[in-house]
């Protein structure tokens, strides 16, 4: 059994294993909404909401998206010394800057809707959808702070309630919303005599969701915030420390902590908004049209879909890391930051590598089980970009690290100089070769490759911490290798007898089995670790009754 100082040390796997388990429900969710919407709005739809969601997103990062974790960072370092009043405050200060620039971001999309749709996205259809985003911006900031806020004091269980029941809603509202304004568009579309209004209004509907999926996610976390509030009175009523910071002094706080988290955030995912309107600039020079949205509508609408779900783990596992980071180097615990810091990348790699296993052996399978049509571009990308799964997962993560240990600005730093390389590439790419979306692929891998290395590089350098290796990298693609060759072989031996879906779900389990036996028999995973994960204890008594500990 694990001593009671080792299971506290590891909470935050423990924190972060229930959001990532959030965040994959979510995922799944999300990808099973999407088929009947794509069936409804077509690769074409699937096109205008891509370019409309990729301005939403980028203002969304710009603005507020990485305000949790500046919010979870800043209340964290001050729960730990038991300043009660002044992570209230944080939590205060932040709701104003939420408010600010939460606002500022809701009018300029709303405004701009076609400019950005028209002159950015080079789809001025999407503009339609793009306006339903709008409000979005200023509900996300809001919830976002409130996240951050429970983050900091430990809990990642408000988060995670409140990111699944934000989906479920956002994906009855986009089903629902999509038919009903895809049946308008088409009235609109025969009036003008303009087929695309019928796919535009469809993806309009869908980001319906998206806003009222949000609004419902606030509403929860406002409901538990409520239900809290004497347990928080109690604890400022106790607490010892009576230096009150000044109100100027925390939003100036937040504005160091959040600006650089917003600026690295923004530019390592700002690539997608650049990638759609270089691809869609270049493939209309090209002589392609309406192919070029339906090509970005299979990239973004079925590709991108599988790849999010296994990086799920780590964003929530950067979500969970940089607070407890953060109450390490505030308390001068260099021993603890480099013991979670190395629990951290272990258990995303030991989720990370088999995922990219899996989804390059099985990738036209599971997405035949998804959707219908042809498949076959989908089931390439997902195959020649699977590596990414690991390459994301890595920097990701590596980013909250760096941010967690006070170091800021480096993650904008990297992000910038992977941005140019990527950009540059992928230009060359799209303008020299005929490798069209599959230019999107590689250059997206070059960039999380390159973001990998640097900050790998510079956690070394900065508290002269080395990876460990074997049980971190080789068991883990040892075994997902052996899994992948029983997973082929199972699904090419029972397809013909048990059909695409049986085989696949047959395959997926056997293959689960057969990496979790490697990882136990290779050493790969102690019990004492099992048993620190949720469920741990349960898992490990399986182990133990197979023979496989």
């Amino acid at each position: 059994m694990p001593s009671k100082k080792r299971s506290k040390t590891n909470n935050f796997v423990v924190q972060g294993g229930i959001l990532a388990i959030a965040g994959i429900i979510t995922r799944i969710i999300g990808m099973f909404y999407r088929i009947p919407v794509t069936n409804i709005i077509g690769d074409e739809g699937n096109g205008y909401y891509a370019a409309a969601y990729q301005i939403y997103n980028i203002m969304l990062l710009i603005s507020s998206y990485s305000l949790p974790l500046a919010i979870s960072k800043i209340v964290s370092a001050r729960y730990s010394r038991q300043e009660f009043t002044n992570s209230d405050r944080v939590f205060r200060g932040g709701l104003f800057f939420a408010l600010i620039s939460g606002g500022i971001a809701c009018l300029l999309v709303f405004f701009g809707a076609g400019f950005f749709a028209g002159n950015l996205m080079s789809e001025p259809m999407s503009a339609i959808a793009l306006k339903i985003f709008a409000p979005t911006l200023l509900v996300v900031a809001v919830m976002g702070v409130v996240r951050g806020y429970f983050q900091g004091m430990g809990t990642m269980v408000p988060t995670a309630v409140s990111q699944i029941i934000e989906q479920i809603v956002n994906a009855v509202v986009s089903i629902t919303a999509a038919g009903m304004l895809y049946s308008y568009g088409f009235k609109v579309a025969r009036l003008l005599k303009n087929e695309h209004y019928a796919p535009a209004y469809g993806a309009a509907g869908s980001t319906l969701g998206t806003s009222l999926g949000a609004f419902a996610g606030l509403i929860f976390l406002l409901i538990v915030l409520l239900l809290t509030s004497a347990s928080l009175r109690r604890n400022r009523a106790k607490e010892t420390v009576k230096a009150v910071e000044p109100m100027s002094d925390i939003v100036k706080l937040i504005l160091l902590t959040a600006v650089p988290v917003i600026l690295s955030t923004a530019i390592y995912n700002i690539s997608d908004v650049l990638d759609n309107g270089i691809f869609n600039k270049i493939m209309t020079m090209k002589g392609q049209g309406v192919e070029k949205t339906a090509i970005w509508g299979v990239y973004s609408g079925k590709y991108k879909l599988m790849m999010n779900i296994p990086i799920a783990l780590a964003n929530a596992m950067c979500s969970s890391v940089v607070p407890t980071l953060s109450s390490c180097i505030a308390a001068d615990n260099i021993r603890g930051a480099k013991r979670k810091i190395f629990t951290a990348i272990r258990v995303t790699m030991l989720i990370a590598i088999p995922c990219c296993v899996g989804m390059a052996v099985l990738a036209k399978p599971m997405l035949s089980m998804l959707f219908t049509g042809d498949l076959t571009l989908a089931a390439r990308l997902v195959q020649f970009g699977s590596i990414s799964i690991i390459f994301f997962s890595i920097s990701t993560l590596t980013n909250g690290i760096l941010q967690g240990i006070n170091h800021l600005e480096i993650p904008v730093r990297h992000s910038a100089i992977s941005l140019v390389v990527h950009i540059a590439a992928l230009y060359f790419m799209l303008e020299h070769t005929n490798l069209g979306i599959y230019a999107v692929v590689y250059a997206n891998i070059l960039f999380a490759f390159l973001m990998c290395v640097m900050n790998q590089f510079s956690i070394r350098r900065h508290l002269k911490y080395k990876q460990e290796v074997p049980r971190t990298f080789i068991i883990p693609a040892i075994s997902a290798f052996i899994m992948g060759v029983v997973v082929f072989a199972l699904y090419n031996l029972t397809i013909r007898f048990l059909g695409n879906i049986a085989s696949t779900l047959i395959s997926m389990a056997v293959g689960a089995f057969a990496y979790c036996f490697c990882i136990l028999r290779l050493h790969g995973v102690r019990e004492e670790e099992i048993n620190e994960i949720p469920g741990g204890v349960f898992f490990a008594g399986i182990a133990r009754f197979l023979h496989m500990i």
